[in-house]
């Protein structure tokens, strides 16, 4: 369930070309009543810095015996597969590639597979955008996505999303992203990122001590 702990009104003019998409994926997703929460570059616009792109991403918590009918659902609230065979893909890739019909946006659902991905979801917070409420998943997770994705752009995102969350929680991304480092045997995945936790050390002013007078020794 999404937290609306923190989270402002928020008025993005690089993401208004995908409003149209990202209200009927909601609208989607509330029919078919599938959890799920918008990550890539969506996410890294609204937990970072705002930048171009081009398709919404999201993650779902979907039952794969379901996809047929999740497709049918998705064309009936103004989505098409952008690709002929589009439920054997999703088979086999965990991912349901769409077009919003209306604007021609693509879609990119990820069906999750892992336990990680169940409680990104869980742990998604809600985003409020004009009359738009959606859920995103939060900064720690995000950049944990994007480090395992690690190409060029996804380093600038996990860079960006640093600097706007001062306060996340750099421990449990690091534990994170060295499982993932583990199972795929990528050291670079953390050594890559690691850098950028390190924020340069705040000069401390120092506070000149009082001077005190030696106490005389009694004679």
């Amino acid at each position: 369930m999404a937290s609306t702990e923190d989270n402002p009104s928020i008025s993005t003019p690089s993401l208004a070309s995908l409003i149209p998409a990202i209200c009927a994926l909601c609208n989607l997703l509330k029919v078919s009543q599938v959890p799920g929460a918008i990550i890539g570059g969506v996410a890294a616009s609204l937990q970072g810095q705002a930048r171009a792109t081009e398709d919404v991403d999201a993650l779902l918590r979907l039952d794969e015996r379901s996809l047929d009918h999740f497709l049918e659902m998705a064309i009936t609230e103004g989505f098409r597969p952008r690709i002929p065979d589009a439920i054997s893909f999703a088979r086999r890739s965990a991912v349901l590639l769409l077009e919003h019909k209306a604007s021609g946006v693509g879609v990119d659902l990820t069906i999750c597979r892992l336990p990680f991905d169940s409680d990104a979801i869980d742990r998604a917070r809600l985003i409020v955008m004009g009359d738009l409420q959606f859920s995103v998943v939060v900064p720690e997770d995000l950049i944990i996505m994007k480090a395992i994705a690690h190409r060029p752009q996804d380093l600038q995102d996990i860079r960006a999303v640093i600097r706007a969350n001062p306060q996340l929680d750099a421990r449990r991304v690091r534990m994170q992203v060295q499982e993932f480092v583990k199972a795929l045997d990528m050291p670079e995945l953390w050594e890559d990122i690691a850098v950028l936790f390190r924020a340069p050390r705040s000069r401390v002013k120092k506070v000149p001590r009082k001077q005190t007078k030696p106490r005389r020794k009694k004679k």
